[in-house]
């Protein structure tokens, strides 16, 4: 098939299309032309268009003859700075360009849209006891760029249901690639010192007085509790997971009009992988409950993937870990660079 990626630069983007190219499809890939991540791309054997999604003559040009579409371009947190207006126009003006052109496109079969579990509100006081399901938790978005996101699948339906337009959405959860799970902020001492350093309770200060007995240890490892002692747990996902659930949707009848949350097998714990890291790395970790604090808590439920695109991701945590171990001591991986 002749496919076209969007944000063909980003750690997704570009794994993705290697992924497609090795499966024996001609991908396309529009870039901006200032995108300094783009340098990662000359391994890849695909044809490159340069343009911006609020072009809609550019976008129209990268369209041309395409038979499907991951439209995975977008401003995101971790990008920028983007003001609001940044955020409406590449992700809600771009998405609106990229589904006008895939609707005046005589060949395509299908158009995937990348959103994002930011849309949940997953951080609440007690946790979120049941799995996470993407047809039944609410859409609260906190922030522009989950508003935006948000505002995108909201046009894809539209153009489902009104152009006939065969659409899936995939929410993707935390994506990790490289040694980034090694650096996790929550993981170590610094994190906690300064979000307790802005706390004002007399628990939080109880707490921050425990902490500061640290304060000589920045690489200290810290297994996160709430206040009733539940271990924090989290749902997060490798690069790889993320391109196999995209791959299970192509030519999949049964995903048009579906949503669908990519994530690893499964969450993980501070309980399990604290310990776990630590001795990988060598290092100490102590054992906090945080008060005044609203906990990480929350898990997917990732059974409608398993039941309409066979989705079985397999990066855990721990071969998320050992992977990320590799890759920092120069093992060569199986996906590209961050």
């Amino acid at each position: 098939m002749k496919i076209l990626v969007t944000g063909i630069s980003g750690r997704i983007g570009a794994n993705l299309a290697k992924a497609l190219i090795d499966a024996g499809h001609d991908v396309r890939g529009l870039v901006w032309a200032n995108d300094r991540r783009s340098n990662k791309l000359a391994a890849l054997d695909a044809e490159l268009v340069d343009g911006s999604l609020v072009n809609a003559a550019d976008v129209n040009r990268a369209m041309q003859d395409i038979e499907a579409v991951y439209h995975l371009g977008a401003a995101f947190q971790g990008g920028g700075p983007f003001s609001h207006t940044d955020y409406f126009e590449i992700n809600v003006r771009g998405t609106f360009n990229m589904l006008e052109a895939a609707a005046a496109a005589p060949n395509l079969q299908h158009f995937f849209f990348a959103s994002t579990d930011a849309i949940y509100s997953k951080y609440l006081p007690e946790g979120i006891a049941e799995p996470i399901h993407e047809d039944r938790m609410p859409i609260l978005p906190g922030g522009m760029y989950a508003l935006s996101k948000v505002l995108g699948e909201d046009l894809c339906r539209g153009y489902l249901h009104n152009q006939k337009l065969p659409i899936t959405i995939f929410r993707f959860a935390l994506a990790v690639a490289g040694d980034e799970i090694l650096r996790f902020p929550q993981f170590y001492l610094p994190y906690w010192l300064k979000l307790y350093a802005q706390k004002e309770s007399d628990a939080a200060m109880q707490c921050y007085e425990q902490l500061l007995a640290h304060e000589s240890e920045p690489e200290l490892l810290v297994l996160a509790r709430d206040e009733a002692g539940r271990t924090y747990k989290k749902h997060i996902a490798d690069v790889r997971d993320i391109v196999l659930g995209m791959l299970c949707g192509l030519n999949n009848a049964r995903a048009i009009g579906e949503t669908f949350q990519l994530a690893a097998p499964a969450p993980y714990t501070w309980a399990e992988t604290i310990p776990y890291l630590a001795q990988k790395l060598g290092l100490d970790y102590i054992d906090m409950r945080f008060p005044d604090h609203n906990p990480t808590y929350y898990e997917f439920d990732l059974s409608k993937g398993a039941d309409l695109l066979n989705y079985h991701p397999q990066w855990d945590i721990f071969k998320m870990i050992d992977s990320a171990l590799a890759f920092r001591q120069g093992v060569a991986q199986d996906v590209l660079p961050v």
